[in-house]
């Protein structure tokens, strides 16, 4: 396992030392002073693009990298890791169902303004051992804070019930993860994540993020992208449906046609002596 994460360290050290830019010369004194973090992140994804085809059934990332220090490691509890995958966001609308006269029927909803399509949390141990809640806040790392607002004007008492009922349904789904200890960490320097995709995922640019944190809070972080998006008769059929709406509507109609009497004809074949 050392073996092997080393080795994934040295190309994550290769890939960003060719990917860091350069400021011109007449540049650098108007850049803001900052005092650059004691340990940084320097990391790496298997693969940044996902291709989803009609055979789709999930894929698998392996997040890898290494913590970057000029000084001897710190005194003090150990570092710990948060990594995290976050699909583009949408609205949704939840809602509350109530029984009356024998029937469930709709009856209070909260709008939801931004809700990731997907969101998995891996971490190197208890989410509440780690962080602590002001910089949950600050950078949004937890489930019940990847929600980023609510649209419109709140008519319930409390909005927590609907949010907290989001999250159970997409994590019955397979949508909403939280993996506490799955981050592997050695000797506070080496780690690793696997993170696996469902099957039923929605297209577009997702972020990974991957937090340095010490005594709770956070002291660097990473981002990196990661591209899904349909391909083949997918994306084409995909495209068909939203471009040419009309035009996909006669297909499908032409297909369940045609569908229909091929089924008919077996069977009146079947049914001759």
């Amino acid at each position: 396992m050392r073996a092997q994460l080393a080795g994934l360290l040295l190309l994550a050290l290769t890939c960003t030392a060719s990917a860091q830019s350069t400021v011109p010369q007449g540049d650098v004194d108007a850049l803001p002073v900052e005092a650059a973090p004691a340990e940084t992140v320097v990391a790496g994804l298997s693969s940044d693009s996902v291709a989803i085809t009609a055979s789709f059934d999930g894929s698998d990332i392996l997040i890898y990298g290494a913590i970057k220090r000029e000084t001897p490691i710190p005194d003090g509890p150990p570092l710990q890791v948060i990594v995290t995958v976050e699909a583009p966001s949408s609205g949704v609308t939840v809602w509350r169902k109530e029984r009356k006269a024998g029937i469930w029927i709709n009856s209070e909803a909260v709008r939801i303004g931004a809700a990731p399509g997907f969101y998995a949390v891996a971490t190197s141990a208890a989410l509440g051992d780690i962080l602590l809640p002001e910089w949950d806040s600050r950078y949004r790392i937890s489930l019940s804070h990847a929600m980023r607002a609510f649209a419109g004007q709140i008519a319930v008492e409390s909005a927590v019930p609907f949010t907290e009922a989001l999250i159970r349904i997409r994590e019955n789904e397979g949508l909403y993860r939280l993996d506490e200890g799955s981050v592997s960490l050695i000797d506070q320097t080496l780690f690793r994540a696997d993170v696996s995709l469902p099957a039923n995922l929605v297209e577009g640019a997702y972020k990974t993020r991957i937090f340095l944190l010490r005594q709770g809070q956070v002291i660097d972080v990473f981002v990196a992208p990661i591209n899904v998006r349909k391909v083949g008769l997918e994306r084409w059929l995909y495209r068909l449906a939203f471009d040419q709406p009309f035009l996909y509507g006669l297909m499908s109609l032409g297909v369940a046609v045609f569908a229909g009497w091929g089924a008919s004809a077996a069977f009146r074949k079947l049914r001759r002596p």
